[in-house]
């Protein structure tokens, strides 16, 4: 038997249900993470006493810039997520990009968005 270059319709429906359920928790956690960084939802020291505001300026200040780098990783979480679905359009997703070969389903189903291998991103592959 010829081996598979590409997975069937039914397995790519499968793959996009489970990357459509990673988007939307993904997409829920950058806006709560944004909110964070932009103070959007009202709780911050301008609320608080002249004394604690001096106190509380230095940390808010650093748990911002964590909140904002965490956005970023978040967000470029969600734009692979995103580009995984187009594969999935054009019935390329799941097949390496170094080797060729199909990524095994199990690997699909940690990190949806994987477009190597296990054997190419640890440099297995030339």
């Amino acid at each position: 038997m010829a081996e598979k270059t590409r997975y069937s319709d039914a397995e790519l429906e499968e793959f996009r249900a489970i990357i459509l359920d990673k988007l939307a928790v993904a997409k829920r956690d950058y806006e709560m993470l944004k909110g964070g960084v932009t103070n959007s939802d009202g709780n911050d020291v301008a609320d608080t006493s002249p004394t604690f505001k001096v106190l509380e300026e230095g940390a808010t200040t650093l748990s911002k810039e964590e909140a904002g780098r965490l956005a970023q990783r978040q967000m470029k979480f969600i734009q692979n997520l995103q580009a995984a679905l187009v594969r999935i359009e054009n019935k390329t997703y799941g097949i390496c990009r170094a080797t060729g070969k199909l990524i095994p389903k199990e690997r699909l189903r940690a990190v949806p968005h994987a477009t190597l291998s296990i054997e190419a991103k640890q440099g297995g592959v030339k």
